[in-house]
């Protein structure tokens, strides 16, 4: 599985689960839905998004909850098509 296609799955997932903004889901749960020998590059791809500026990261008091980044998302959602071939 390339970088890039786990990067627009990521960011297909947050999308389709509306995380823009001020809505967040746990880092951990982003890897749901990968293989288990997979995991540690969603994390690599992940924190890639992050310092991309596409995902933004918020400390909890558990570990970094991630949501999309509402000023990029016509960006995000033209990866999103251009690698995956269907968008929103």
């Amino acid at each position: 599985m390339g970088n890039e296609v786990i990067a627009a799955t990521i960011l297909y997932n947050l999308r389709r689960k509306n995380k823009i903004g001020n809505k967040h889901t746990p880092l951990d749960s982003l890897s749901k839905g990968f293989p288990k020998h997979v995991k540690g590059e969603v994390k690599d791809v992940a924190k890639s998004l992050i310092r991309k500026g596409w995902v933004n990261k918020k400390p909890t008091s558990y570990g970094f909850e991630v949501s999309l980044d509402k000023n990029k998302i016509v960006e995000i959602e033209k990866f999103i098509f251009r690698v995956m071939g269907f968008g929103f």
